[in-house]
């Protein structure tokens, strides 16, 4: 594969990394919103955050109106509060395994970065690394792909009491962005690494006539024999 190749892959795969890492750690995969009498509550439930955010407003002198506002964030889910250990306790297993799944996705997509910039340092390296590249980007989206179908589940068929009134957020989108990015940028490279392989100039450059293969040809030359006729 040519090392421009090398270098869109990487630029997409880095892109990918920063969607999965922003998207694991925003508290707003899933968004709830009340509204109790004069109290405004949007709760933001994330892999690993639960937040809740309260507006008071009361009637206040001269016709006017008085707010008071709150925001507090905590871990989710938790033992005690979120009921783990007695009727939730289905919903905080597969919850903390989709915690367990996008981490190892942001592990996979680091993987294949490393393996991107120790493939690159020679030719011969390079003409092989985009397998495992290509696995690894892979493998990510398979992890993501998870992690989504199991927030998915959980909040479509409201398993978490919570959940009733939630709609998905921006974590949640950027997740679906990272595993749909990841098996296109996978299969892209599959398609032009085998192209480099089969020879093909748009994939392999330069040195589009090199086998992968190494190959040795033997050239006979004609031996030609000096002498005279008795």
């Amino acid at each position: 594969m040519r090392k421009t190749s090398y270098a869109a892959t990487f630029v997409a795969v880095l892109a990918i990394l920063i969607i999965n890492i922003l998207s694991s750690r925003l508290p707003d995969w899933l968004i709830a919103k009340y509204d109790i009498a004069n109290t405004h509550i949007t709760v933001r439930y994330g892999l690993m955050q639960r937040c809740e955010s309260s507006t008071i407003s009361i009637p206040g002198p001269s016709k006017g109106r008085l707010e008071y506002a709150d925001y507090e964030c905590r871990q989710f889910p938790l033992r005690v509060q979120d009921k783990c250990e007695k009727e939730n306790r289905v919903f905080c297993a597969l919850w903390t395994s989709a915690q367990y799944f996008t981490e190892l996705g942001i592990g996979f997509a680091g993987m294949g970065l490393v393996a991107l910039v120790i493939g690159v340092s020679t030719h011969s390296r390079r003409r092989r690394v985009w397998r495992a590249v290509a696995g690894l980007v892979i493998l990510h989206a398979v992890f993501q792909l998870v992690t989504f179908i199991l927030v998915t589940e959980l909040y479509r068929k409201d398993r978490f009491p919570g959940f009733e009134h939630a709609k998905p957020g921006v974590g949640y989108v950027l997740n679906a962005v990272s595993w749909v990015s990841g098996f296109a940028v996978g299969a892209g490279v599959i398609i032009t690494g085998v192209a480099a392989d089969r020879g093909q100039k748009w994939a392999a450059g330069n040195r589009s006539n090199t086998p992968v293969q190494g190959s040795r040809r033997r050239l006979y030359k004609p031996v030609q024999n000096y002498g005279s006729n008795a």
